[in-house]
């Protein structure tokens, strides 16, 4: 058996690879693949790829891009999640704030630096005309340090995906404002240069393997119901995030690839455009 790490979000976009472990898929062909849950995003698991103690993570298209052209020594090997990502921004239940526009010049929670939730506020701040050097962040680490962040008043607002914090407004710990979604498709898949250059075969069977899984996901039955009891979502939410999701086979666009760096650049988030065969994986 080949042991291979591979590190991601707990949350409902990586259910297939879940049961693909689960029903043996990966080691019917020589792959142990040993999953780590991290819930702090991101920021983490670029820090994960850059030492060498992952092989491969789902992760947010801008955050790796980003975190390569600082010399992460990784590549983009497939876009994973081929739509957008709806992030909602979330103020404390009991917050004075009322509309987005309430919160321009206002701390915003982040997991960290280099992050989504990082990365977005630059994004939703550009679109709302908000000038981006005035931006102000608290780093929380994670969903509960967020809840603690805004409850306490540390931070204004929260930008994390919508529906795994709809749990949380349901509940009046967080109320939603309003969503900013990605320009982009929102997930890769991306692994190390290491991994790459020594497991391109075990690379391929992966890809394979989880390929066939997200063409067949939404046809699983009674899938809708699966994923909100394992999430503790509710049913309708599911239904309405199936309804907006859909998972890409390909590797991600050069199209897609320049709009992510050319926004990045705009905001000063990068220096410099790098070419496409520095961030992407070309199978030969």
């Amino acid at each position: 058996m080949k042991n291979v790490n591979i590190v991601g979000v707990p949350e409902h976009f990586n259910f297939p690879w879940q049961l693909a472990i689960e029903e043996g898929a990966f080691g019917a062909r020589g792959i142990n693949l040993k999953w780590t849950d991290i819930p702090e995003g991101t920021g983490k698991m670029a820090q994960l790829l850059k030492d060498n103690e992952t092989d491969l993570a789902i992760i947010l298209t801008e955050g790796i891009v980003k975190s390569i052209s600082e010399g992460n020594p990784s590549k983009i090997v497939q876009e994973y999640i081929a739509t957008p990502l709806l992030w909602g921004i979330h103020v404390a239940a009991k917050s004075n704030y009322k509309t987005l526009a309430d919160l321009k010049n206002k701390t915003a929670a982040i997991s960290r630096y280099g992050s989504g939730s990082h990365l977005m506020a630059y994004v939703n701040a550009q679109n709302q005309g908000w000038d981006t050097q005035k931006l102000k962040f608290e780093v929380i680490d994670n969903l509960n340090g967020a809840v603690v962040s805004l409850t306490e008043g540390k931070a204004d607002y929260f930008m994390w995906e919508r529906f795994t914090t709809k749990p949380l407004v349901d509940q009046g710990v967080f109320r939603r404002i309003t969503d900013c979604p990605t320009p982009w498709p929102c997930f890769v898949i991306a692994a190390t240069d290491k991994f790459i250059s020594e497991n391109r075969g075990t690379l391929q069977h992966i890809l394979d393997v989880i390929n066939i899984y997200t063409s067949d996901f939404k046809r699983i039955p009674s899938i809708d119901r699966t994923l909100a009891n394992t999430y503790n979502q509710q049913l309708e939410d599911i239904k309405h995030w199936l309804s907006l999701t859909e998972w890409g086979q390909n590797n991600i666009s050069k199209r897609n690839l320049e709009l992510v760096q050319n926004t990045l650049q705009d905001l000063k988030l990068i220096e410099k455009v790098s070419p496409s065969m520095e961030i992407l994986y070309k199978a030969t």
